[in-house]
């Protein structure tokens, strides 16, 4: 399953790259399930972040690796690729891309993932839509 969402912020590709750290990790995490950062290198390649996360009568354990990073003059990505997932996902692959435009950067979530079953991919689509649809606004807010 495949998710695709595009964020137009008024900062220059330079300032949108310095923002992506811990604290604007932290600001994107949605309210459920709480989220507690075990470890967050960076964004970089070979970089890893751990997260907990609380379900309430359980926690599970999300770890992710980045597996490749590119800066130019007009784009810069890295991708996250899940390498310890909670039970209800198979394969995670997160591209975070940033290109500079005119007036701006555009901020493109782009997921590919998979549940154990197909069935339960087509459950989580709209659970996991929604969850990246909820950064949009704090994107904005936070690179104003």
């Amino acid at each position: 399953m495949k998710i695709l969402i595009k964020t137009k912020v008024n900062q220059s590709l330079h300032n949108v790259w310095k923002g992506f750290n811990l604290s604007l990790f932290k600001a994107l995490s949605p309210p459920f399930p709480p989220v507690i950062v075990r470890q967050f290198d960076g964004c970089l390649e070979g970089d890893i972040v751990h997260l907990e996360l609380n379900f309430i009568l359980f926690k599970q354990d999300w770890i992710s690796s980045i597996i490749e990073q590119k800066t130019t003059d007009s784009k810069i990505y890295f991708i996250d690729e899940g390498t310890t997932l909670p039970f209800f996902l198979k394969y995670w692959h997160h591209q975070h891309t940033m290109l500079s435009e005119e007036s701006g950067t555009v901020i493109i979530d782009e997921i590919t993932f998979n549940t154990p079953f197909i069935l339960t991919d087509y459950l989580m689509y709209p659970l996991l839509y929604l969850q990246f649809l909820y950064r949009k606004p704090i994107y904005k807010r936070y690179f104003q």
